[in-house]
């Protein structure tokens, strides 16, 4: 929801460690597969139960996400980095609900189960809406260097953070939370499958 206000002071933000780090030979997809492993790290600190570490590592996560993209703009983007940057955020959002499910099964996992479903709504109808609009040569407005069509909504990368963030410093309270999530998450599937069928008729 607020992901387009973001982006640019992000870019900002990140152009000069982006500048540094190309000058000294690190590439965008070295740090997507370096942000990504650490990423995975926060499965194993949520299920024993290691929250702040836990959140230490989906924050550097998110860093390094935001850091390949302003990498590849200094060097040159690429279709690889585009798909490997994508499909490892979605992979990373489903370990975070299940490490909580993992840290207390019989609290969590429902929720933790609903959650994931209702990532794989938003995050299927994102990129379907993506490759229809790649076919069709459409670019968004709001994202003119992403890698691929970025269509909005409710729930988005920003408002993603600050979800994981809230229920690692709370971590008593991820069920109602997750719920809630949720809840966002199917909104913004019914607004990109509206969006899709007006924009694909």
């Amino acid at each position: 929801m607020i992901d387009a206000r973001l982006h640019p002071l992000i870019r900002r933000w990140l152009d000069l460690p982006a500048r540094a780090l190309v000058r000294a030979g690190v590439g965008a997809n070295q740090i997507t597969l370096v942000g990504f492993c650490i990423g995975v790290l926060a499965l194993p600190a949520l299920a024993f139960g290691h929250f702040w570490l836990a959140l230490l590592a989906i924050l550097v996560n998110r860093l390094l996400d935001g850091l390949d993209g302003a990498v590849a703009q200094v060097t040159r983007p690429s279709d690889r980095g585009a798909f490997i940057d994508i499909a490892f955020d979605f992979v990373f959002y489903a370990l975070v609900p299940l490490g909580f499910a993992l840290a207390d099964p019989a609290a969590n996992a429902l929720a933790a189960a609903v959650l994931i479903v209702a990532f794989v709504g938003a995050g299927s109808s994102f990129l379907a809406f993506a490759v229809i609009a790649g076919q069709r040569g459409m670019r968004p407005e709001a994202f003119p260097k992403k890698g691929i069509y970025y269509l909005g909504g409710l729930a988005e990368g920003a408002e993603t953070i600050g979800f994981f963030v809230a229920v690692c410093l709370f971590p008593q309270a991820f069920g109602p939370l997750a719920y809630l999530f949720a809840l966002a998450c199917a909104i913004t599937t019914l607004f990109r499958l509206l969006q899709g069928w007006k924009a694909f008729a």
